[in-house]
């Protein structure tokens, strides 16, 4: 097979991988476009045609949305391609998948909640920082609810999730003293063209994580959380010596480390975190860290992420925050 050939076979494997692990049962759309991807030598021609790393699936639906609307079927999106093709690879080339996706809050909280408070928070991957807001936001596990605060002039949303038996459910929001987060091109939550691109991320089928989406980005208006522009694995020491002593000190991240590519860069970002004294909590592909996936159950089905604490993995939560199932003792 020719070096094209691998090339192309590569990126087929991968859309029909997203399409069976990621999009099936969550978004019948792409689960269909991606398979039309991954059976169209033309569109996989066009994708060849972008840098490696900007091949994900996120990143090309979005832009193919975000030129032409979503497409009904492969045919139209193949269409949408070979029409607007330069205006597809500028935004996929200009753009990014910083999907800031509120709701993963829900899986962080029991962590949080069983933290000495008040907290200082550092988010790294934060994006428009919404994340950085656990404690502006409702929650509802099936049996147990936590309201959202009572004061502020935005609507705050109450984000649904699935919680297994054994989850340590906070009984209440947590304390955050302070917080900051750190992204390689923060996203400003008052720019609409900015939180537009945030919601064009939110998969096709989900109008009701769209309509959390923007009650999330009101919240944020009231009060923008601070993101600073830098590289996690380089900037990290800066914003930890910032946080206030007399306050628990947290480093978490979620869908963040996967899309730095070496390994060891990711084992040296852990390394960083660990000599900050921080509690860190990692909410990521099992993949990110293959050492704490082998030591932790099989996850409920494909497709979720594994939180851990510290290092130690304690539980399997839907990609996003739709679910928790914890294992941890």
């Amino acid at each position: 097979m020719a070096p094209d050939s691998d090339d192309l076979f590569a990126i087929a494997r991968r859309y029909e991988r997203f399409a069976i692990a990621e999009a099936r049962g969550v978004s019948p759309v792409y689960e269909q476009l991606a398979l039309a991807v991954a059976s169209s030598s033309d569109v996989l021609t066009f994708l060849r045609s972008v840098p490696s790393d900007r091949r994900q699936p996120n990143l090309f639906f979005a832009a193919v949305r975000h030129v032409g609307g979503v497409p009904r079927d492969g045919k139209e999106m193949k269409e949408i391609v070979c029409a607007h093709a330069p205006r597809v690879r500028e935004v996929m080339l200009g753009r990014t998948t910083q999907t800031n996706e509120p709701a993963r809050c829900a899986v962080l909280l029991p962590v949080l909640g069983s933290l000495k408070e008040p907290l200082a928070l550092i988010e790294v991957g934060a994006s428009a920082g919404l994340c950085l807001l656990p404690d502006r936001y409702g929650y509802y596990y099936g049996t147990h609810r936590i309201e959202p605060p009572s004061s502020g002039p935005a609507v705050a949303p109450i984000f649904e999730c699935i919680s297994s038996a054994a989850t340590p459910l906070p009984t209440g929001l947590p304390k955050v003293g302070w917080r900051m987060g750190l992204d390689l091109n923060p996203l400003d939550v008052n720019s609409s063209d900015e939180m537009g691109w945030l919601e064009m991320l939110v998969w096709p089928g989900q109008a009701h994580r769209a309509q959390n989406l923007r009650a999330a980005i009101e919240v944020a208006r009231a009060e923008p959380p601070n993101v600073r522009r830098g590289d996690l694995r380089v900037e990290l020491p800066a914003i930890a010596a910032l946080a206030p002593k007399n306050m628990q000190l947290v480093v978490y991240h979620t869908a963040v480390l996967g899309y730095i590519g070496s390994q060891s860069d990711r084992e040296e970002f852990a390394k960083a975190v660990c000599q900050t004294s921080a509690v860190w909590i990692s909410n990521e592909v099992p993949s990110v860290f293959p050492e704490l996936a082998r030591v932790a159950p099989p996850p409920p089905s494909p497709g979720h992420f594994l939180l851990a604490v510290d290092g130690k993995p304690v539980a399997w939560t839907g990609p996003h925050g739709q679910s928790i199932d914890w294992f941890a003792p």
